[in-house]
C-alpha cells in the first residue's frame, strides 16, 4: 500500500523533517506512527497524501508513484486516501449527515446513492441518532466519529489518522482506536499517528517510531506486546 525508498524532506527554511526514510506498509495493515513532537510524523503523512513532495527519494501509494504523479491525477489519489485530523475539520454550518454527504457530492454521485452511503456510515460510527445535529452540539469523540465517517465516504483503500485522539480523554480515545480497528478489519489499511504510548500498549499493533526525521525502530505487534509484558 505504501512504499518509501530513501525519502528525505527538507523545507525552504532549512528544516530537514525526514532523513533517508525507507519502509513499506502492506495492504490491510494497521500501523502506528509515533515519535516526539518534531520527529517528522506530520510531514510523513503529508507526503503520503501528496500535500508535500519529497526532496529526495521515491514514494508509492496504492499503485500511484507520487514522485511522477501529474497534478490532474492528485484528486484520484486523494479519493483512495482518507484523512482524519486531530481538530476534526468539520463544516459547522452543515449537519452530521450533510458533512458526510459533502464528501460524496463532490464525486457527483446520485442523491439516492449518497443517502444510502451516509446511512451506512452513520451506522458504522454509531451516530444514527445524531444525523440532524450540528458539530457544535456534539462531544469531541462524536465529532471525531463524524470526521472518520466523512473520510470513509469515498471508500478509500487507505485511512490516515493524524493524532485523532489528541483532544480526547482516555476512554473516548480508546473508543476511537477500537473504531479504527473495526474499519481495518473490513480491509482498509490504517496508519495512525500518535504520541500516546498508553494507547499503543493497550492496543498493540505494528509500531514505527520516528526520531529526528529517521526511523528509530519498526516493531511488529508481537514485539510491542512483549515489551509491554516485561
Amino acid at each position: 500500500m505504501i512504499e518509501m525508498d530513501s525519502v528525505t524532506k527538507a523545507y525552504r527554511n532549512g528544516v530537514v523533517a525526514l532523513r533517508d526514510v525507507t519502509l513499506s506498509i502492506k495492504a490491510g495493515e494497521f500501523v502506528y506512527l509515533t515519535g516526539p513532537s518534531g520527529a517528522g510524523k506530520s510531514t510523513w503523512l503529508k507526503l503520503v497524501y501528496r500535500e508535500e513532495r519529497p526532496t529526495k527519494g521515491t514514494i508509492k501509494v496504492g499503485g500511484f508513484d507520487l514522485t511522477k504523479l501529474k497534478a490532474r491525477q492528485v484528486p484520484e489519489l486523494r479519493r483512495s486516501v482518507g484523512v482524519v485530523f486531530q481538530d476534526y475539520r468539520l463544516i459547522d454550518r452543515l449537519t452530521v449527515a450533510e458533512n458526510i454527504a459533502f464528501a460524496l457530492e463532490v464525486l457527483e454521485l446520485p442523491e439516492r446513492e449518497i443517502r444510502r452511503r451516509v446511512a451506512e456510515l452513520l451506522d458504522l460510527v454509531g451516530l444514527e441518532a445524531h444525523a440532524r445535529r450540528f458539530p457544535r452540539e456534539l462531544s469531541g469523540g462524536e465529532q471525531q466519529r463524524v470526521a472518520i465517517a466523512r473520510a470513509l465516504a469515498p471508500k478509500p483503500k487507505l485511512l490516515i489518522a493524524d493524532e485523532p485522539t489528541g483532544n480526547l480523554d482516555e476512554e473516548t480515545a480508546a473508543s476511537i482506536v477500537r473504531l479504527l480497528m473495526e474499519i481495518n478489519a473490513f480491509g482498509t489499511t490504517v496508519v495512525m499517528a500518535t504520541h500516546d504510548r498508553a494507547l499503543i500498549e493497550r492496543f498493540p499493533r505494528r509500531t514505527i517510531r520516528l526520531e529526528g526525521g529517521r526511523v528509530a525502530y519498526d516493531r511488529p505487534a508481537r514485539q510491542v506486546r512483549e515489551a509491554v509484558g516485561r
